[in-house]
């Protein structure tokens, strides 16, 4: 019997000896391959990109007390806030700017100081635009004396009219220049003392700018105040050529559709012109008396039309082309010529709230809260301007 010791460990001391260690091994693994998937499941923190800075909008309102009220001639103007305006931020700007540059051209004591803003930013954007408004100006609600908000709006326009430099085949209705001596008598003779006295006679002849057709065009012409003319002249050209306010004889004016209404014709459908033209033409032995029902007589003066005049209107009373869609006519006396209005009507025909500006004035047009919207030129702008006739709210903005 062999009773020497061995050196080699025994197998059940080897066993235990490596399976400690393939714990030690297995764990390790384990706490590797759990960061290692922690690791892969997080990865690296992910930042997001930075939005680009926005502008930040004008403030509306920034909580400083508000002016107090101004009387304003025959009107009243209050204060108010920007979000009384009801659809300032929706207007398209860019399309009243061009009104705006026309009003610097001759722009009053009080905004000539904005112009050299208002020009420049011409090409900023609508935003822009706005915030400038906001930082500069300050709304005020029109009102008459009495503290009356609700007003009317019509509408006005220039027509185009076919027309004859000389008298004959069909063009007899003459458009004259102002009269010899008219100064020297206010006012003028009236309509019908045009037509039948000889001494009125004389002092138009040879005045004639151009003659019309139809005298009911004649009578539109003279109520819109300007016009547009396409000329045969003699040689047989035709040539398009604007007939502007040049003055009148001061006599007052009466309106030809409450006339027809008073004979008993019935309400005129809109457009006037063509239901006074049906009217007429059912009724030719009653035409002179119709237009003489209207005393006032309106002179012109011819001015040339090139391109970029025909964008524009005529020259209203401020003395600059008037922008249709964004031109008004005014009382002076409530508005002052070149102010911006923020101008709102809700009606039948259309909703409009947008700006605009007083660069227009007419004898129909009185009181603080009265404007006639200028809807631009042609047949087209002449039915708009006919069914115009609703309700109006205006807030002028005047400098801070």
């Amino acid at each position: 019997m062999n009773t020497s010791k061995t050196n080699a460990p025994r197998a059940s001391s080897n066993s235990r000896t490596m399976t400690r260690l393939q714990r030690v091994v297995q764990t390790a693994a384990i706490i590797a391959t759990t960061l290692v998937l922690v690791s892969c499941a997080v990865g690296p923190v992910y930042t997001p990109p930075q939005a680009e800075p926005q502008a930040v909008p004008a403030r509306r309102d920034d909580g400083a007390p508000l002016p107090p009220p101004m009387l304003q001639g025959k009107s009243r103007w209050v204060p108010v806030r920007w979000a009384e305006l009801p659809g300032f931020d929706d207007d398209q700007l860019f399309e009243a700017w061009n009104a705006w540059l026309k009003s610097c051209e001759r722009p009053g004591p009080v905004f000539a100081p904005l112009c050299a803003d208002v020009r420049r930013l011409s090409i900023a954007s609508g935003e822009e635009q706005r915030a400038w408004m906001l930082a500069r100006l300050q709304p005020f609600r029109v009102e008459s004396i009495q503290g009356q908000a609700d007003g009317l709006l019509t509408s006005y326009y220039e027509p185009l009219l076919k027309a004859s430099r000389q008298a004959g085949a069909g063009y007899e209705v003459p458009l004259y220049k102002t009269p010899l001596g008219y100064g020297s008598r206010k006012p003028w003779y009236s309509r019908q003392e045009i037509d039948t006295l000889p001494e009125a006679r004389a002092a138009l002849k040879g005045r004639e700018i151009a003659w019309l057709a139809d005298p009911v065009d004649a009578m539109v012409l003279h109520i819109q105040g300007s016009g547009r003319l396409s000329v045969a002249e003699a040689d047989g050209s035709q040539r398009l050529v604007r007939v502007a306010f040049a003055g009148s004889n001061d006599q007052p004016f009466r309106s030809v559709t409450q006339w027809l209404l008073d004979q008993g014709a019935g309400r005129m459908a809109a457009p006037w012109a063509e239901s006074t033209k049906a009217w007429a033409a059912q009724n030719p032995q009653r035409v002179q008396q119709m237009l003489w029902s209207n005393p006032r007589y309106i002179f012109f003066r011819e001015e040339p039309l090139n391109a970029f005049d025909a964008a524009f209107g005529p020259r209203g009373a401020q003395g600059v082309a008037l922008t249709p869609g964004r031109s008004i006519a005014v009382d002076p006396g409530s508005i002052p010529y070149g102010t911006p209005v923020w101008l709102a009507s809700r009606g039948n025909t259309v909703s409009l709230q947008k700006l605009v500006f007083a660069q227009d004035t007419g004898s129909a047009i009185v009181g603080a809260v009265r404007a006639d919207y200028f809807a631009g030129t042609g047949a087209e702008a002449g039915e708009f301007a006919s069914r115009m006739n609703q309700p109006l709210n205006l807030w002028v903005l005047w400098p801070k």
